[in-house]
């Protein structure tokens, strides 16, 4: 079984760090537009820290959410179904934590249960709430991965994330259109390569 997924280290966690204001936050875009070179007070971008800060605030909504939380409320009540649960298309919205460009693609989640479910709106709820960090696929496919594992007990979690980042695609390399895949087996999905078989082939047929 996976441990508990690690907490990442956020500002306001220790008493040398806190979270700036949304004034603090408005200034810092003020500086941005400036030393890109256009005037933050022309008319056309007097109102664009503002824009900024609360779209800042839907796409990083993920820091004040929590996804054990929202795997907390189980059923046991399975009446014996032990097959595969899987949830496909799921959106994802992120961004790169290295250069705060999006990427943005499609997961495919799915679990067998032990002794108890959950409702399937919440794991689209904790793909959400990983993905609106700063993340890297790699981690984001992780955390979803070790959530489910370490808080239902299944006897195994398949995800698989199919994402394009405009880190390679608007900058940098310029490669259009070429995705990055990257998955996670645990317990018989780990095991059992025809179980892992037909869970890729459910998830992208």
């Amino acid at each position: 079984m996976s441990s508990t997924p690690a907490k990442p280290v956020l500002v306001g966690d220790n008493d040398e760090s806190r979270r700036p204001s949304r004034e603090e936050a408005l200034k810092a875009v003020r500086t941005l537009l400036a030393w890109a070179g256009d005037n933050p007070d022309r008319p056309g971008l007097i109102d664009t820290p503002k824009r900024v800060v609360d779209a800042y605030a839907e796409w990083f909504e993920g820091y004040d959410a929590d996804a054990v939380k929202e795997l907390s409320r189980t059923f046991e009540d399975v009446q014996g179904y032990d097959d595969m649960v899987l949830l496909r298309d799921i959106e994802v919205e992120s961004h790169c934590e290295h250069h705060m460009a999006p990427f943005i693609g499609k997961a495919y989640v799915a679990y067998i249960p032990n002794e108890k479910v959950v409702g399937i709106s919440k794991l689209a709820r904790v793909v959400e709430i990983y993905s609106r960090r700063l993340q890297t696929q790699e981690v984001l496919t992780n955390q979803i991965a070790d959530a489910i594992e370490s808080n239902l007990q299944p006897q195994g979690v398949a995800i698989l994330i199919d994402a394009e980042h405009q880190c390679m695609t608007t900058r940098g390399v310029h490669h259009r259109h070429v995705s990055t895949i990257t998955t996670r087996f645990t317990g018989v999905f780990k095991s059992d390569a025809a179980l892992k078989d037909r869970f890729l082939k459910l998830a992208k047929g």
